[in-house]
């Protein structure tokens, strides 16, 4: 056997192929700066940042419980809900009327939104059935993987949009009237830029076509849907098709049974807000909730500079906060504990 000190290359003998350099910095040599541990350097850094979490944390707390929000649900306000919600045909129009008042005036720009609990979206199958190749505005035939079932018809007439998350999007109209003394305003509701700006002009593509119904001939809408996707914004063409705000932020599937979409913005023309007093809304109901068990809520709701009304983040650093503080006590009282043995062992 050889001695191993025969292996290593001599001066002036080739190095093989697989010996790095000599070189500092593949022999991992390079000067590197290695932080000094000391109980300063680690009590300071756990107070620190405990400091700056809380008091970020209580800020986020006090500007979400600034917002002005009113729920109100109305899942059961339906005077034809149960022939409604039990029917296999869904061709009876149903409309409520929910009364509220809002004793003090919510200010700011206020939005709208629809919730619903106990609907999940989180489910695998659900979250896949989708094409990204058809909201780029491609050919329908091409792009059925991931749809299934909600692709085709029987006879074979492609679904546009495919997928069983278009074919389950939220179709309730909602409106808001304001009582002012006598007469009855209807309040303006905004249901444009309402999505991002990435997903109406890079994820959202329409097929390239002059007028609206040839970009979709030889397709139909989603069995659930109560008229084609060219037609979901008949007033306005630019914000139509697959390019429609209310359609886009629907895709956007949520990681919790409950969830919250935006709808509209309100667009108040004589107060910055909405005032007190007594207000209606005139919904269509025309999306099911009784087959899995759910609630339907509408929300008036203003936002902060953090988001809307969701206190986890708040919460988070507030425990984030808490957590390093408290670790920081910890290792106090251990060095102190441990220093004051030592004096004594010395002594």
């Amino acid at each position: 056997m050889k001695n191993k000190a025969s292996f290593v290359p001599q001066e002036g003998e080739v190095r093989s192929s697989r010996c790095p350099d000599n070189s500092a910095f593949k022999q991992q040599k390079l000067p590197a700066w290695k932080p000094q541990l000391t109980i300063a350097n680690v009590l300071s850094s756990f107070f620190l940042t405990g400091t700056f979490c809380l008091t970020v944390g209580v800020c986020l707390i006090l500007s979400t419980n600034s917002i002005g929000e009113i729920q109100i649900d109305y899942s059961d306000k339906c005077s034809d809900l149960k022939l409604r919600e039990n029917s296999s045909s869904w061709n009876k129009e149903c409309y409520c009327s929910v009364n509220f008042t809002l004793k003090e005036g919510i200010l700011g720009e206020v939005f709208m939104y629809y919730g619903l609990q106990n609907f999940y979206e989180n489910h695998r199958r659900y979250m896949i059935s989708r094409s990204d190749a058809q909201f780029l505005g491609r050919k329908f035939s091409l792009y059925k993987s991931y749809c299934a079932p909600f692709t085709t018809y029987r006879n074979g007439t492609p679904m546009a949009p495919c997928g069983a998350i278009a074919n389950s999007m939220f179709n309730d109209i909602v409106d808001l009237f304001y009582s002012l003394n006598s007469s009855v305003i209807q309040v303006p509701l905004l249901k444009t830029g309402n999505s991002w700006w990435t997903d109406k002009n890079v994820k959202f593509r329409n097929p390239k076509s002059y007028s609206l119904s040839p970009a979709f001939a030889g397709t139909a809408s989603p069995p659930y849907w109560q008229k084609p996707v060219y037609l979901l914004d008949e007033e306005d063409e630019r914000s139509n098709r697959y390019v429609n705000d209310y359609f886009i932020i629907w895709m956007q599937v949520s990681a919790f049974a409950t969830l919250r979409n935006l709808y509209r913005r309100i667009r108040w023309i004589f107060a910055d807000g909405l005032p007190a007093g007594n207000y209606t809304f005139h919904i269509s109901y025309n999306f099911r909730v009784s087959r899995f068990k759910g609630r339907k809520h509408v929300i008036l709701s203003t936002v902060v500079r953090s988001g809307g009304s969701n206190p986890f983040l708040g919460i988070a650093y507030v425990v984030s906060g808490t957590a390093a503080t408290l670790m920081g006590f910890v290792i106090t009282a251990i060095h102190l504990k441990l220093r004051k043995k030592k004096t004594y062992f010395q002594k």
